[in-house]
């Protein structure tokens, strides 16, 4: 038998070598020997014998033996035929996936007017000018979207709603209808049901904040940072910014809402990449308990957008930031980066993506009429329509996007080590910059790289220094809203 080695990314922590092994997405120890048997296999395959007799004289015969066929058990290595290895099985879904959250645009208008929003600036792909839709969701349909929920989440005992607009807030009267409409109807089929909303926080009245705190409904603010970064895209349609206006309401609801941790997500632009400031405003001075960002979604060659530079000086960022958490970590002490902890959890469970994020099976989007889509950032969208909530979703088209977007059908990412956490990522940033959702997001391939290898490095030092701290991503979903 002669063995070689398989697709594995090798990195560094806490003193040891570690192996990420693609596309198992384990984490590998190695030790002496386990190490010794790949140094030997860099230069080509080799045959089992000679292998073994090589390495014999440095390790017990038993130990190259047993450590071998470890390497072989965690797919580290393999034996090569001479014949092309057997392609990865494309496994999609046979049947419905249970919904896990459903995002319900209550809204499609807005009392900000963001430059780089992508739901009305330059690369808008739902035309919500035209009068097609409603600018409001009725209550109607919005009961009929609970229904919706509590019936595709099957066989699952607990349901999520996110409330999602445009500004959310602005159809606040049938989001506060919504919400003990669904707690009823839960209660009444035997299941448990959540909310949470995303707000631009400019209408947090006392009564809001109230309502917020006592329902215990999720929150998460979308500010940009310090004033001068919010003001300079994320204003009213006069072009004066908000920060004025949100930061005290902000402080307003920390306050008050305690039931459940409040976030921050930022949009982060070519002119807003400075993000130790950013966060540390968020953190220490407005309060917030946890921070996210996410680049700008856009076509490229606008004035907002970041270009390659741009990325490796975000990158950058955000290694520094990292080495705060570890730190924070290693302490038991709560670090607010998101992004890294997400990062994190996805490694610890061994996530293996067939699919960059759960748009289109465990998550859909409800625009105001009641047509539900692959997420909320397609709500509204011909194209992209899986049915409606007063008559359910086509399984048959589910089951055409699912095929259509397996990661096996990206060709460009068979090659990347990192595809099983990226998965060739976001499907609306895809559509965004190469106008189809089946299109791998080439534009950051490196920076996802760069930033998986970082968060490997910052799992081993844990895994190593710190494992304890672990523990919380055992069984800690990981759907998010951005």
């Amino acid at each position: 038998m002669t063995l070689g080695l398989r697709e594995f990314h090798p990195f560094e922590a806490a003193g040891r070598r570690y192996l990420y092994l693609v596309p198992s997405a384990a984490v590998f120890a190695l030790d002496d020997c386990s190490e010794a048997i790949l140094h030997e296999l860099r230069g080509g395959p080799q045959p089992l014998a000679h292998l073994t007799t090589t390495l014999t004289g440095r390790f017990d015969a038993l130990e190259v033996t047993d450590t071998i066929a470890e390497l072989q058990r965690v797919r580290a290595l393999a034996e090569v035929t001479g014949r092309p290895p057997a392609p990865m099985p494309k496994i999609v879904p046979l049947r419905p996936v249970p919904l896990q959250t459903l995002v319900v645009n209550v809204t499609n208008q807005c009392n900000l007017a963001c430059t780089y929003c992508y739901e009305y600036g330059e690369d808008k792909i739902v035309d919500t000018t035209n009068g097609l839709q409603p600018k409001f969701m009725s209550e109607e349909t919005a009961r009929d979207s609970v229904e919706f929920a509590l019936r595709e989440s099957r066989e699952n005992t607990h349901a999520h709603i996110t409330f999602f607009g445009g500004e959310t807030l602005m159809n606040f009267p049938v989001l506060k209808s919504t919400i003990a409409y669904a707690r009823r109807r839960a209660a009444e089929v035997g299941k448990e049901i959540d909310f949470s909303l995303t707000t631009n926080a400019t209408l947090l009245q006392p009564d809001v904040i109230e309502f917020l705190a006592t329902e215990r409904v999720g929150v998460t603010i979308s500010i940009d940072g310090p004033e001068e970064m919010q003001d300079k895209f994320r204003v009213f349609n006069n072009g004066q910014g908000s920060y004025a206006m949100a930061a005290p309401k902000i402080k307003a609801l920390l306050q008050r809402h305690r039931t459940r941790p409040v976030g921050a997500r930022v949009t982060l632009t070519r002119q807003t990449l400075d993000v130790k400031r950013i966060y540390d405003h968020l953190t220490h001075e407005l309060g917030f308990w946890e921070v996210g960002f996410a680049p700008v979604t856009t076509a490229p060659g606008r004035d907002y957008a970041i270009a390659d530079a741009g990325f490796d000086h975000l990158l950058e960022q955000f290694r520094a930031l990292a080495a705060d958490y570890l730190e924070a970590s290693l302490q038991n002490r709560h670090h607010g980066f998101s992004n890294v902890r997400e990062t994190l959890q996805e490694i610890h469970q061994g996530h293996a993506k067939a699919y960059p994020c759960g748009a289109g099976i465990g998550l859909m989007g409800v625009s105001t009429d009641g047509r539900v889509a692959l997420c909320h950032r397609f709500a509204g969208s011909d194209d992209h329509g899986l049915g409606t909530v007063k008559d359910g979703v086509s399984w048959e088209k589910q089951q055409a996007f699912l095929d259509t977007h397996h990661i096996a059908n990206k060709t460009d990412c068979a090659t990347c080590w990192a595809r099983p956490i990226c998965a060739g990522g976001c499907y609306h940033e895809a559509n965004t910059r190469y106008g189809t959702t089946q299109s791998p997001n080439l534009h950051y391939c490196d920076w996802i790289r760069g930033w998986t290898h970082t968060c490997l490095e910052i799992y081993g030092e844990l895994a190593a220094r710190n494992p304890g701290f672990l523990a919380q991503f055992d069984d800690e979903p990981t759907e998010k809203i951005s």
